[in-house]
């Protein structure tokens, strides 16, 4: 695919990867978002989280298989950033909704300008937070997750590569795989006992996993193998 096609395509893709949040908000519009809305919108931003790092991830193995389809890594930033910005949903659900956070009243007390209000809300709800992340491992892992894709997304424009050096930014950047291990294992630790519906994430991460261990030990084979010299 040419440049010209690309940058044609690429609003496209990111008007698409938009697509589940306005979903969302149709939803609860039309008051769709069932017994618990607060858990719905949670498993919701979580689930499109896990889509689109997944999807990024598979960028690689897809332009390796085939060399017809090596544009696609033009759209693997975009997808990893949407990743973080669906996991940032996800935590904003935790923060403002699950905590008690009283998002109607600070948005009545910032329209009157009254900060104070606000402050003595989150000093209210903080202590609960951390005593409710000190208890549940799940959290601790999905956070440990998030703050992974907070540095990738704050390192991935040009000028932080080059500011970085080409060796350790690539480094830094293969830590997304320990990232998607660790939404694996938190969406698996959030489910009840007997509850496998995070095995087909699991499946797919573990594919995408093997097939870069399988080539990176073919690389590392191929260049440990020594020359033979071709006598005339």
């Amino acid at each position: 695919m040419n440049n010209n096609a690309i940058r044609l395509l690429k609003p496209l893709v990111f008007l698409f990867c938009l697509l589940p949040v306005a979903a969302l908000v149709r939803q609860a519009q039309q008051g769709n978002l069932g017994a618990d809305p607060v858990a719905h919108i949670t498993h919701f931003t979580g689930n499109w989280a896990m889509y689109m790092l997944l999807l990024s991830l598979a960028i690689t193995p897809v332009r390796r298989i085939s060399s017809k389809l090596a544009w696609l890594i033009r759209f693997r930033r975009m997808l990893g950033l949407y990743a973080f910005f669906y996991a940032t949903l996800h935590l904003a659900t935790y923060v403002f909704l699950f905590s008690g956070f009283d998002i109607a009243g600070a948005f009545s007390n910032l329209r009157i300008h009254d900060f104070h209000g606000i402050a003595e809300q989150w000093r209210a709800v903080w202590p609960v937070m951390v005593t409710d992340i000190q208890k549940r491992r799940f959290i601790q892992v999905g956070l440990l997750a998030w703050f992974i894709l907070f540095l990738l997304a704050i390192t991935s424009p040009q000028w932080v590569m080059r500011k970085m050096g080409g060796k350790p930014w690539q480094t830094l950047h293969r830590s997304v795989y320990a990232a998607a291990v660790l939404a694996v294992i938190h969406f698996a630790w959030t489910l009840k006992k007997g509850n496998l519906e995070w095995w087909k994430d699991g499946l797919v991460l573990a594919i995408l996993l093997g097939l870069r261990i399988l080539w990176s030990l073919q690389k590392r084979f191929a260049q440990g193998r020594p020359k033979v010299a071709v006598s005339r």
